[in-house]
């Protein structure tokens, strides 16, 4: 299947349809933070909401056929295995004033106890973790903004197109999307936008990240992290 968010002229695909997903599952957690929901409820809302504009706005921006599928989850596990090893290697490390302060706030899960024993809510939170976010976040960073950078008519700029500040802003942006974990999401926005690069498929980048959010997740059920879904 062909890659159509790669547009190659000026009337491709909308903006927003790349941009809306995400911007609402911000939106939800901004608003969620603000009002003091009960996670228990406002996940699986997020999840579904997320889930509902991909379907309904950008599934077609959506290519599903990864061209080095095998390469792709090589790519996902080493990031996984970067976001967790400055822990393993140092328990104390995110406690340093870089990664626990007012601006990247703390590596403190905001999950009460009781969210953690419920199976509905692990439910959305792995399919919200490993299927929803890798596609609304591919789409965002390295199907829209990563060419927006290079030219504001979007569409006429290839997927995977390189321009060095284009690569560094958006890597930049998505670590600061990551709170305390800038400094590792730096490295994964790096890893996924060298991705695109060498593969120019949405498809590879969106299975690179599957893999790395459910490692992620299956490592905080596993192990107990929950230091992990802030």
């Amino acid at each position: 299947m062909p890659d159509r968010s790669a547009a190659g002229n000026r009337a491709g695909p909308a903006a927003w349809r790349f941009i809306a997903p995400f911007a609402a599952w911000l939106g939800l957690i901004a608003a969620s933070q603000y009002l003091g929901l009960d996670p228990r409820a406002a996940y699986p809302a997020r999840v579904l909401a997320a889930a509902l504009l991909l379907l309904a706005f950008s599934r077609r921006l959506i290519p599903w056929r990864p061209r080095r599928p095998g390469f792709s989850i090589l790519v996902g596990a080493a990031v996984f295995v970067i976001w967790i090893l400055p822990e393993l290697l140092w328990p104390a490390y995110r406690q340093s004033w870089l990664f626990n302060n007012p601006l990247a706030g703390g590596a403190l899960s905001a999950l009460p106890p009781e969210s953690r024993a419920g199976p509905l809510f692990l439910v959305f939170r792995v399919a919200g973790s490993a299927l929803v976010v890798p596609v609304a976040e591919e789409l965002f960073w390295r199907g829209w903004l990563m060419r927006w950078l290079i030219s504001r008519e979007f569409a006429a700029v290839p997927l995977g197109a390189y321009a060095r500040s284009a690569f560094w802003i958006s890597a930049a942006l998505f670590a600061s999307e990551h709170g305390p974990y800038w400094d590792v999401g730096l490295a994964a926005g790096v890893a996924y936008n060298w991705w695109v690069v060498r593969t120019r498929n949405l498809a590879d980048c969106i299975l690179a990240h599957a893999v790395t959010n459910g490692c992620l997740a299956a490592y905080v059920l596993l192990a107990g992290a929950w230091q992990y879904w802030l």
